[in-house]
């Protein structure tokens, strides 16, 4: 499974992005999409996932209500809306994904992701 993600920008405070990853390949043996992000200097940290074929999703604390992971309408098509934009949100951001319909305990840590794609850089400043 190839992933690429694409959307990333500058943009102000309060302000919003909407990232997508598409999933290519001859076999596309994923249940489990994620987003993960990684600033300067810090640890890469699990953003939102969802489930590949339902509406089942998952978010960080730091973005829930305020971020949204969805589905397009081509199947392999995924969406991460970003809304009211802060500065600490800046980072790179990866899409991931799982051959495992991961659950709760599961979904944010990294090595329960067996596919990534290259990174999209969201700079959030005035």
């Amino acid at each position: 499974v190839q992933l690429q993600a694409s959307g990333g920008g500058l943009v102000q405070p309060g302000g919003s992005l909407r990232l997508s990853c598409s999933a290519s390949g001859r076999y596309l043996d994923y249940s489990t999409i994620g987003w993960f992000r990684q600033a300067p200097g810090k640890e890469r940290e699990a953003v939102s996932a969802r489930y590949r074929s339902s509406t089942r999703t998952f978010y960080s604390n730091s973005v829930k209500g305020r971020f949204t992971i969805s589905r397009g309408n081509a199947d392999n098509t995924f969406f991460l809306q970003m809304n009211n934009l802060k500065p600490e949100d800046s980072a790179v951001y990866y899409c991931a994904a799982s051959r495992y319909s991961l659950i709760t305990s599961s979904w944010a840590q990294r090595g329960q992701y067996d596919y990534w794609g290259q990174g999209t850089l969201v700079t959030v400043s005035s």
